[in-house]
């Protein structure tokens, strides 16, 4: 019972991701190509405003160095933005009885992620241009893509149930997300930010993975151990936490919405 009860969840998380990803993608001219677009249009114009106009950015292999920030960014970003609509915009499957409502933010982290891979082949390309030398460090790597996934989804079960009481969650959010996206060392290095706030700064747990993202993809070098200990800590603690105030929340949804 067991196994089908497991079958059955993993055949409606594809199902409901493939729903996510046509309906993303409706009347697209380019498609899944904006995958790949986005970030490489974001990749031009903030290099573009670092590099040219803000200068004092030396940092060595650039191109590589703000394009994986942007991709491991746009992953968490987007996924946390489209969490908290999850409960309002899914009125039919969350009044459908029996319909397991806490698989919708995994749908949506897991759509994220998709979007990711996708995406990384034009990393790879970038490393390749840039003569980046991988390492055996290289293998840490989706352990840092596990992580992400599980911190992510941590913060998309509460906002995606905090959005159901109160409507403005998704509106201030988009703000925070804004504002984080320059708070975070996607197109300038942490040694940039000032010494007095760096210890502080280095508390952010996305800090955190975007820095064992470059140590293991770019650096060739091991993430700093007791930071990555600390991030695994941290996801283990926020995930049930997270799914907690998600399902006790969850009573209601029918209800809200």
């Amino acid at each position: 019972m067991r196994r089908r009860q497991l079958i059955y969840y993993r055949d409606l998380l594809w199902e409901l991701v493939v729903r996510d990803l046509k309906l993303l993608y409706k009347r697209s001219l380019l498609g899944v190509a904006w995958t790949l677009l986005n970030p490489l249009l974001q990749l031009v114009v903030f290099s573009f405003v670092f590099r040219a106009i803000l200068r004092g950015l030396n940092i060595e292999h650039y191109i590589s160095y703000a394009f994986s920030g942007i991709l491991i960014w746009t992953w968490t970003q987007t996924a946390l933005f489209h969490a908290t609509g999850l409960i309002t915009g899914n009125r039919p499957l969350i009044r459908q009885p029996g319909f397991p409502v806490a698989i919708l933010p995994i749908v949506t982290v897991t759509t994220g992620l998709i979007h990711f891979l996708l995406a990384l082949p034009a990393l790879c390309i970038f490393l390749f241009i840039e003569q980046v030398q991988l390492s055996t460090s290289l293998f840490l790597f989706p352990i840092a893509v596990i992580l992400q996934f599980l911190l992510t989804l941590s913060l998309a079960y509460p906002l995606a149930a905090l959005n159901v009481t109160f409507r403005d969650t998704q509106h201030t959010l988009g703000v925070l997300l804004q504002l984080l996206f320059y708070l975070l060392p996607i197109f300038y290095t942490i040694d940039q930010v000032p010494a007095a706030f760096r210890t502080y700064y280095r508390w952010n747990p996305l800090v955190i993975l975007i820095d064992t993202y470059r140590a293991v993809l770019i650096d060739g070098q091991f993430p700093q151990w007791t930071a990555l200990f600390g991030l695994i800590i941290l996801c283990a603690l926020l995930l049930p936490i997270g799914y907690q105030i998600f399902k006790h929340q969850s009573a209601r949804f029918v209800e809200e919405v």
